[in-house]
């Protein structure tokens, strides 16, 4: 189901500057600030649905139900494009103007996908980890290929996406290429469905509830002093048994320590303890986990700008150069971005297959390098490729201003082979990085919540680079008197860009390392083969899991 989802996903929007150029008649700067528009919400929505995920409906309900919204948005874009009260226009002949109601039902139909994406894509993930139990060493390293081969799937999805669906709007249809999307997502549901009786499940949860009980707590008890002992901090007592996984005291955020700290009136009565004037150690761990994750989230933002370009300004750059592979076969533009797919598929493959048994055997680690290294290396990975993208934008427009004639047609499309795979590379890294960050850190009730964490990088990336984009063009033009973004792509300074992206980027990147090394990981304590908590064993987390 995810393969369908990513094949529906990428065939729509490695294609929507195009459509939005060719078909709605917008201008290029308007096309790539709609698209990081549509791609933003779409990456943002999965907060609302990994929320309603972990709280009240759960994981399976909610890629079921979310999935019955994608197809629907399909369905409707399907119709927008075959039936003819709805097409773009009135005859087969291209019109100047689009049809209001295609435009209507059009935007309609895309962002019903983002809406189905938004509990489709936290849920199933995170559903998909759930089947690992991490309390199983063989299990606990098997997830780890999970999310690596999990994004092998996708790719696969992905390749198809930008090559065969493609190739099919470009010379067949976009109507035909919107069949196919629906037959295949409707046929992964189904698929879906038999799996029923076979899956793990976890009960819902309000996962920020216990969040805000520990603050109030902790604000209701600020007077009191610190205990000299942090065993003396209140936790779940080891004679009750629990099914979760329970957390070691930190020094960080220690403020939030008062919320765990024991006064006589907390049992004062034979009733339960009060969860809003006194909190467990581990409901104490798990805020200040939240508040660890914020720099992290804040720092992986640029490389959220960066990938927002390969999507609109790199397909783009596509149109202007020559893409006949032979005399009867032309690339499309959009299927230029399977190089990225190829990309990222070779990191995982290599990372997964090379890298990581080596350096197991180096570290004496089960997981090698440290997950936080692992992003770090991507977002390095980022910063070259918005330099190699300004390099090979330079040449194109000197090319261009060489021989305004036949302009940049006389130059290949793989000049941006090399752009798009170190893309995919960082891809590999830095996003498969983050997926497991935000689903191994979050608190365990909050992990559909942490898949969509993951998901919004992205997607405020995109809406930063679309503000970014704004922000440029007002100002380049208030300045020099012409802006770097013109009506199409000859008239604009995409190169200054690149490098102003990379100039970000490479800064960010330092903050990055700081707050990286500063970074204190998941501390669990261990449980002993007959299932109960030893509440002194507790092993320092550093991200790379315990020594082999």
């Amino acid at each position: 189901i995810e393969f369908a989802e990513r094949l529906s996903y990428f065939g729509i929007a490695t294609s929507l500057i195009i459509y939005l150029t060719v078909v709605i008649h917008l201008d290029v700067k308007t096309s790539a600030k709609t698209a990081n528009q549509w791609a933003g919400v779409t990456t943002l929505m999965p907060l609302v649905g990994g929320f309603l995920a972990d709280a009240y409906l759960g994981r399976f309900p909610t890629v079921l139900l979310s999935s019955i919204i994608y197809l629907m948005g399909l369905i409707l874009l399907t119709l927008s494009s075959m039936v003819p009260s709805l097409k773009p226009c009135a005859s087969h002949d291209h019109c100047l103007e689009p049809r209001k109601i295609h435009v209507i039902v059009f935007f309609i139909a895309i962002y019903l996908v983002s809406v189905g994406t938004g509990g489709h894509k936290p849920s199933l993930e995170s559903f998909g980890a759930d089947q690992f139990d991490d309390d199983h060493p063989d299990e606990r390293k098997k997830k780890m290929s999970f999310f690596n081969w999990w994004n092998a799937g996708l790719c696969a999805g992905l390749l198809l996406g930008v090559t065969l669906i493609v190739y099919m709007q470009v010379h067949i249809g976009w109507g035909q290429a919107d069949i196919v999307l629906t037959a295949v997502m409707a046929c992964s549901v189904v698929i879906f469905v038999i799996g029923r009786p076979i899956y793990r499940y976890r009960k819902p949860g309000s996962p920020l509830k216990p969040m805000i009980q520990v603050c109030v707590a902790a604000f209701s008890k600020r007077n009191l002093s610190y205990p000299s002992n942090p065993s003396e901090l209140y936790e779940v007592p080891k004679s009750v048994k629990t099914q979760e996984r329970l957390l070691c005291h930190t020094e960080s955020f220690k403020f939030l320590d008062k919320a765990a700290v024991i006064e006589e009136k907390d049992f004062s009565d034979t009733k339960q303890q009060d969860p809003w004037r006194l909190a467990t150690v581990t409901r104490v761990e798990e805020m200040k986990l939240l508040l660890n994750m914020i720099p992290i989230w804040l720092t992986t933002l640029p490389f959220g700008m960066c990938v927002a370009q390969s999507t609109t300004f790199f397909i783009k750059q596509g149109t202007q150069l020559d893409r006949e592979i032979t005399r009867s076969f032309t690339l499309p533009p959009a299927s230029i971005y399977s190089l990225a797919a190829c990309g990222m598929m070779l990191s995982v493959a290599v990372y997964d297959r090379i890298l990581i048994p080596l350096l197991r055997r180096v570290t004496g680690t089960e997981r090698g390098i440290n997950i936080l290294q692992r992003i770090g290396i991507g977002q390095a990975f980022s910063v070259t490729a918005m330099i190699v993208s300004a390099v090979v934008e330079r040449k194109r427009l000197t090319i261009v201003q060489n021989d305004p004639l036949h302009s940049s047609i006389t130059m290949s499309v793989f000049w941006l082979a090399p752009q798009f795979v170190i893309i995919g590379i960082a891809d590999g890294f830095t996003l498969v990085g983050l997926q497991e960050y935000f689903y191994d850190q979050v608190p365990d009730s909050m992990r559909s919540l942490g898949i969509a964490l993951y998901l919004s990088v992205i997607g405020a990336g995109n809406f930063l680079s679309s503000f970014l984009i704004t922000i440029v063009d007002h100002v380049t033009e208030k300045v020099s008197g012409k802006s770097w973004f013109g009506k199409d792509l000859n008239g604009s300074r995409l190169d200054h860009f690149y490098w102003f992206l990379a100039a970000i980027t490479s800064a960010n990147l330092c903050v990055y390392v700081f707050v990286a090394s500063r970074y204190s990981y998941k501390n669990v304590q261990r449980k002993t083969t007959g299932g109960t908590v030893a509440v002194a064993d507790c092993y320092q987390g550093d991200g790379q899991g315990a020594r082999a």
